[in-house]
């Protein structure tokens, strides 16, 4: 099953064994409706929980409280670990926006043509989203904003970028 990673558990929130997860959601519209998530370190190793109540806590945040998770104890226990959904979870998003896991593995190039490598990771910052593409050892971090990312065809498996000053190939960046 295809799933979707939506935060990482941060701490426990409380005596019941609720957990507090950093949001990876642009909007917590998605929580109310979830039943379940995956909890591990990686995709392979992570285990099904039930979801018994999920629900926002401040702009960054959520809470969840799974299914056999009885306590502070259990709760901490999961520190760290990542939280994943069902992909068929998610909402439908308006045209021109992406789930991460839509880019992941998709081809980069520049508007000339030119291969730069192939996306291996989207991480938040403050201000938008940053896409890692790499190609063997060389990695280049790329903004995600309109200025750079130029088009996406999930179909042809392809991204295509305008490379800001800085960020060129001969400046050091890759």
């Amino acid at each position: 099953m295809r799933r979707v990673e939506i935060g990482r558990i941060v701490r426990s929130h409380g005596l019941d064994g609720r957990v507090k997860v950093l949001s990876y959601l642009e909007s917590d519209r998605l929580l109310p409706s979830l039943a379940e998530a995956w909890i591990g370190r990686s995709r392979d190793s992570a285990k099904r929980y039930p979801i018994e109540n999920a629900r926002p806590e401040g702009r960054a945040h959520f809470t969840l409280k799974l299914g056999g998770v009885e306590d502070r104890t259990a709760a901490d226990g999961l520190r760290g670990l990542t939280v994943s959904v069902p992909y068929t979870s998610l909402e439908p998003l308006p045209e021109g926006e992406y789930y991460w896991e839509d880019l992941i593995g998709l081809r980069v190039e520049t508007e000339a043509g030119a291969p730069l490598g192939v996306i291996e990771s989207v991480f938040p910052t403050g201000s938008n989203d940053v896409i890692v593409c790499r190609a063997g050892e060389q990695e280049i971090l790329l903004p995600a904003i309109s200025e750079v990312i130029r088009s996406v065809d999930i179909g042809a498996g392809r991204m295509v970028v305008r490379l800001l000053k800085g960020l060129e190939a001969g400046d050091g960046a890759i």
